[in-house]
């Protein structure tokens, strides 16, 4: 008995055509239009000179001082911008300063790194290990 064939599907310039509509209708439900603009104020921006044989007017210096003070502000850290922290995660930390002003002389607080006779012996016997250790 011989194989049969399954039936190939002769594709025409008409299925062409309702597949590529079928296409584009996917995507323009999908798609949005986006007719404003704005620079994200929190990327570092990097300003480019005057045309040499460019004219300034004042209006410009007025626009161009907003614009500054919001890529300014943009770059500025959390505590300087807000008064209060926004997040979670930056409630720690938010307040650095310490809660008491260290004294170094007072020795309740204050264990200044100490030797006795057998950490110095083990320091300069550490020590010639290494060394002997580094040239060999």
């Amino acid at each position: 008995m011989a194989a049969v064939k399954p039936q190939e599907k002769v594709v025409d310039a008409v299925h062409q055509n309702a597949i590529r509509v079928e296409t584009i209708r996917k995507e323009l439900r999908c798609q949005k239009l986006y007719t404003e603009f704005r620079i994200n104020p929190y990327t570092k921006f990097h300003p480019l000179t005057d045309k040499p044989m460019g004219r300034k007017t004042d209006n410009d210096e007025e626009g161009d001082r907003a614009f500054l003070e919001v890529i300014h502000r943009g770059q500025m850290e959390p505590r300087k911008k807000y008064t209060q922290p926004m997040t979670e995660s930056q409630e720690i930390g938010w307040i650095s300063t310490p809660l008491i002003i260290s004294d170094r002389s007072d020795r309740r607080l204050n264990f200044p790194r100490q030797q006795s006779e057998i950490t110095k012996f083990m320091d300069a016997a550490w020590r010639l290990q290494e060394q002997t250790r580094n040239l060999g």
